[in-house]
Protein backbone atom coordinates (compact mmCIF):
# COMPACT_ATOMS: atom_id res chain seq x y z
CA UNK A 1 0.00 0.00 0.00
CA UNK A 2 1.20 3.50 -0.73
CA UNK A 3 2.13 6.10 1.85
CA UNK A 4 -0.09 9.18 1.53
CA UNK A 5 1.26 12.62 2.41
CA UNK A 6 0.55 16.26 1.63
CA UNK A 7 2.31 18.08 -1.19
CA UNK A 8 5.35 20.18 -0.31
CA UNK A 9 6.89 22.95 -2.49
CA UNK A 10 9.81 20.71 -3.50
CA UNK A 11 7.37 18.17 -5.01
CA UNK A 12 6.37 20.31 -8.02
CA UNK A 13 8.62 18.57 -10.57
CA UNK A 14 7.73 15.06 -9.45
CA UNK A 15 4.01 15.86 -9.49
CA UNK A 16 4.33 17.39 -12.97
CA UNK A 17 6.05 14.22 -14.26
CA UNK A 18 3.32 11.99 -12.78
CA UNK A 19 0.61 14.30 -14.15
CA UNK A 20 2.07 14.19 -17.66
CA UNK A 21 2.64 10.42 -17.60
CA UNK A 22 -0.93 10.00 -16.38
CA UNK A 23 -2.21 12.13 -19.27
CA UNK A 24 -0.05 10.36 -21.85
CA UNK A 25 -1.16 6.89 -20.75
CA UNK A 26 -4.72 7.63 -19.70
CA UNK A 27 -5.65 9.91 -22.61
CA UNK A 28 -3.88 8.00 -25.40
CA UNK A 29 -6.39 7.59 -28.20
CA UNK A 30 -8.62 10.27 -26.63
CA UNK A 31 -6.46 13.38 -27.01
CA UNK A 32 -4.45 14.04 -30.15
CA UNK A 33 -1.00 12.43 -29.96
CA UNK A 34 0.64 15.77 -30.81
CA UNK A 35 -0.86 17.28 -27.65
CA UNK A 36 0.36 14.44 -25.46
CA UNK A 37 3.86 14.55 -27.01
CA UNK A 38 4.39 18.24 -26.37
CA UNK A 39 3.51 18.22 -22.65
CA UNK A 40 6.33 19.90 -20.76
CA UNK A 41 7.08 18.85 -17.16
CA UNK A 42 9.18 21.98 -16.49
CA UNK A 43 6.29 24.25 -17.53
CA UNK A 44 3.74 22.18 -15.56
CA UNK A 45 5.95 22.29 -12.44
CA UNK A 46 6.29 26.06 -12.75
CA UNK A 47 2.53 26.39 -13.10
CA UNK A 48 2.11 24.50 -9.80
CA UNK A 49 4.58 26.85 -8.13
CA UNK A 50 2.82 29.90 -9.60
CA UNK A 51 -0.56 28.65 -8.35
CA UNK A 52 0.91 28.02 -4.89
CA UNK A 53 -0.69 24.59 -4.63
CA UNK A 54 1.63 23.54 -1.78
CA UNK A 55 0.75 26.57 0.38
CA UNK A 56 -1.27 25.66 3.50
CA UNK A 57 -3.87 28.38 2.84
CA UNK A 58 -4.47 27.36 -0.78
CA UNK A 59 -8.16 26.38 -1.27
CA UNK A 60 -7.13 23.08 -2.89
CA UNK A 61 -5.16 20.29 -1.24
CA UNK A 62 -2.87 17.90 -3.09
CA UNK A 63 -2.02 14.53 -1.57
CA UNK A 64 0.74 12.30 -2.89
CA UNK A 65 0.97 8.51 -2.95
CA UNK A 66 4.48 7.18 -2.54
CA UNK A 67 5.45 3.57 -3.17
CA UNK A 68 8.98 2.37 -2.39
CA UNK A 69 10.17 5.97 -2.10
CA UNK A 70 8.88 7.07 -5.49
CA UNK A 71 5.85 9.13 -6.40
CA UNK A 72 3.16 6.82 -7.81
CA UNK A 73 0.26 9.27 -8.01
CA UNK A 74 -1.53 12.29 -6.61
CA UNK A 75 -4.96 13.75 -6.05
CA UNK A 76 -6.12 17.34 -5.69
CA UNK A 77 -9.39 18.36 -4.04
CA UNK A 78 -11.18 21.38 -2.63
CA UNK A 79 -14.30 23.48 -3.19
CA UNK A 80 -16.31 22.97 -6.36
CA UNK A 81 -15.20 25.13 -9.29
CA UNK A 82 -18.21 26.69 -11.04
CA UNK A 83 -17.60 26.29 -14.77
CA UNK A 84 -14.29 24.67 -13.78
CA UNK A 85 -12.97 28.12 -12.88
CA UNK A 86 -10.60 28.22 -9.88
CA UNK A 87 -11.62 31.84 -9.41
CA UNK A 88 -15.33 30.99 -8.98
CA UNK A 89 -15.65 28.54 -6.10
CA UNK A 90 -18.89 27.12 -4.70
CA UNK A 91 -18.36 26.19 -1.03
CA UNK A 92 -21.56 24.10 -0.99
CA UNK A 93 -19.82 21.16 -2.73
CA UNK A 94 -16.44 19.53 -2.70
CA UNK A 95 -14.62 18.56 -5.85
CA UNK A 96 -11.82 16.17 -6.69
CA UNK A 97 -10.02 18.14 -9.37
CA UNK A 98 -7.39 15.52 -10.23
CA UNK A 99 -6.42 11.93 -9.58
CA UNK A 100 -3.49 10.61 -11.60
CA UNK A 101 -1.41 7.48 -11.13
CA UNK A 102 1.56 6.37 -13.24
CA UNK A 103 0.74 3.30 -15.36
CA UNK A 104 3.13 1.06 -13.40
CA UNK A 105 0.82 1.45 -10.42
CA UNK A 106 -2.51 1.02 -12.16
CA UNK A 107 -4.43 -1.77 -10.45
CA UNK A 108 -2.20 -2.00 -7.37
CA UNK A 109 -4.44 -0.08 -4.97
CA UNK A 110 -2.77 3.32 -5.38
CA UNK A 111 -5.77 5.01 -7.04
CA UNK A 112 -8.30 3.71 -4.47
CA UNK A 113 -5.97 4.81 -1.65
CA UNK A 114 -5.75 8.31 -3.14
CA UNK A 115 -9.52 8.45 -3.60
CA UNK A 116 -10.08 7.38 0.00
CA UNK A 117 -7.63 10.04 1.21
CA UNK A 118 -9.33 12.72 -0.90
CA UNK A 119 -12.75 11.67 0.38
CA UNK A 120 -11.48 11.84 3.98
CA UNK A 121 -10.05 15.30 3.32
CA UNK A 122 -13.34 16.49 1.83
CA UNK A 123 -15.27 15.14 4.83
CA UNK A 124 -12.80 16.81 7.19
CA UNK A 125 -13.56 20.11 5.47
CA UNK A 126 -17.30 19.59 6.01
CA UNK A 127 -18.61 18.45 2.63
CA UNK A 128 -21.23 15.73 2.28
CA UNK A 129 -21.22 15.64 -1.54
CA UNK A 130 -18.43 15.89 -4.08
CA UNK A 131 -18.06 16.12 -7.81
CA UNK A 132 -15.53 14.96 -10.39
CA UNK A 133 -15.26 15.88 -14.08
CA UNK A 134 -14.13 13.03 -16.35
CA UNK A 135 -13.65 12.85 -20.11
CA UNK A 136 -16.58 10.99 -21.64
CA UNK A 137 -14.22 8.80 -23.67
CA UNK A 138 -12.10 7.89 -20.63
CA UNK A 139 -13.93 4.63 -19.98
CA UNK A 140 -11.29 3.32 -17.56
CA UNK A 141 -11.71 6.35 -15.25
CA UNK A 142 -15.48 6.26 -15.57
CA UNK A 143 -15.56 2.61 -14.47
CA UNK A 144 -13.24 3.45 -11.54
CA UNK A 145 -15.50 6.27 -10.33
CA UNK A 146 -18.65 4.20 -10.78
CA UNK A 147 -17.15 1.35 -8.73
CA UNK A 148 -16.35 3.98 -6.08
CA UNK A 149 -20.01 4.99 -5.85
CA UNK A 150 -20.04 8.08 -8.05
CA UNK A 151 -22.51 8.45 -10.89
CA UNK A 152 -23.02 10.87 -13.76
CA UNK A 153 -25.49 13.61 -12.83
CA UNK A 154 -26.32 14.74 -16.38
CA UNK A 155 -24.04 17.79 -16.47
CA UNK A 156 -21.67 18.06 -19.43
CA UNK A 157 -18.87 20.39 -20.36
CA UNK A 158 -16.45 20.75 -23.23
CA UNK A 159 -12.74 20.68 -22.46
CA UNK A 160 -10.86 22.76 -25.07
CA UNK A 161 -7.63 21.11 -26.19
CA UNK A 162 -5.27 23.60 -27.88
CA UNK A 163 -3.60 22.48 -31.08
CA UNK A 164 -0.37 23.75 -32.59
CA UNK A 165 0.08 25.73 -35.78
CA UNK A 166 -2.67 28.24 -35.08
CA UNK A 167 -5.39 25.62 -35.54
CA UNK A 168 -8.52 26.05 -33.46
CA UNK A 169 -8.77 23.89 -30.34
CA UNK A 170 -10.78 20.69 -30.37
CA UNK A 171 -13.42 20.13 -27.72
CA UNK A 172 -13.59 16.93 -25.69
CA UNK A 173 -16.81 16.16 -23.85
CA UNK A 174 -16.57 15.85 -20.07
CA UNK A 175 -19.18 14.35 -17.79
CA UNK A 176 -19.72 15.38 -14.20
CA UNK A 177 -19.92 12.58 -11.64
CA UNK A 178 -21.35 13.12 -8.16
CA UNK A 179 -20.95 11.11 -4.99
CA UNK A 180 -22.01 11.28 -1.36
CA UNK A 181 -19.47 11.55 1.44
CA UNK A 182 -21.81 10.76 4.34
CA UNK A 183 -22.84 7.25 3.47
Amino acid sequence: MPTIRREEPADAEAIARVHIRGWQAGYAGIMPAEVLRRLNPVAWAQRRRDLGTAEPDHPFTTLLAEVDGGLAGFTTFGPYRNNQDRGDLDPAYGEMVALYVVPEHWGDGTAPALLAAARAGLVERGWTEYRVWVLAENHRARRFYQRAGLSPDGERSTYPVPLSGGRPPIGLVELRYTGRLDG
